[in-house]
């Protein structure tokens, strides 16, 4: 089961260029939605202004630095979600991101490179495309039950769900029917059809609602640590808060939570 391409076995009823055409698809959906959301809320527009009062009313910031604060931003606010203070919030977003990263890649790679069973797909594919959903469902179950901050520390029932809720939600249905569609195709039971097109439906769902989940954020949220760093370099940071590996410091007192 671990060893074997999924979307090679299903090439039996459905035509490979087929499911080739539906990621391409998704592809798409998700760049459409990203410019339609930038657009809509004018995220693009908001960035460049601040940045450019920012330089206006700063002091200058060399190349250097900028090249500097760059891989900061991708090595600290990216690669390890540094703007998270809480460490469990912290791993389950670092298990979802990059479960979700090895799900999705594997998938493109194991569709579009080892589409039949008449090529052999390479074993670790495989491992890798069960460990990223699975790393999804620890991730995501573990946000989604205990550390939302609905139910955490207001006591909300974790079942309450909105709008806001859409992209979590989707990715989670989206892994876990994956999981479900493999392990009872491995086994060739009758509901592994089902068991596909839900997660078929589900996947559908998540990159097809970025113009109204969090999807896009992931693309945001970079922007947004990288303006972070430039307003502090260069004096203009007023009462933002300090960039993830820069703590506030007022006088000799550390405010960061935990150090009281």
């Amino acid at each position: 089961m671990f060893t074997s391409n999924p979307f090679a076995e299903l090439s039996a009823s459905i035509a490979p260029s087929v499911m080739q055409t539906y990621i391409v698809v998704m592809i798409i959906l998700v760049a459409l939605g990203t410019i339609y959301d930038v657009l809509h809320k004018k995220s693009a527009r908001y960035f460049r202004a601040n940045m450019q009062k920012s330089r206006a009313a700063g002091t200058k910031v060399g190349g250097g630095e900028m090249i500097s604060m760059a891989i900061k931003t991708a090595v600290v606010d990216v690669a390890a979600s540094g703007e998270f203070c809480n460490p469990r919030r912290r791993v389950a977003h670092l298990l979802t991101m990059y479960g979700f990263i090895a799900f999705a890649v594997t998938t493109a790679i194991m569709v579009f490179r080892y589409p039949t069973p008449d090529i052999a797909t390479p074993a670790i594919l495989v491992q890798l495309w069960w460990l990223g959903a699975a790393m999804v469902c620890v991730g995501g179950y573990w946000f989604w039950f205990f550390i939302r901050a609905d139910v955490a520390a207001e006591g909300s029932s974790p079942f309450r769900i909105i709008r806001a809720d859409l992209f979590i939600l989707s990715l989670l249905a989206s892994a876990t029917l994956a999981l479900v569609w493999a392990f009872l195709q491995a086994r060739g039971h009758a509901w592994a059809t089902p068991a596909f097109w839900l997660h078929v439906l589900a996947t559908t769902l998540l990159f097809g609602s970025v113009p109204w989940s969090k999807f896009a954020h992931m693309f945001f949220k970079p922007a947004a640590a990288f303006e972070k760093r430039i307003s502090a370099a260069n004096g203009t940071r007023s009462n933002l808060p300090a960039p993830a590996d820069q703590p506030e410091i007022f006088g000799s007192v550390d405010h960061r939570p935990g150090n009281y």
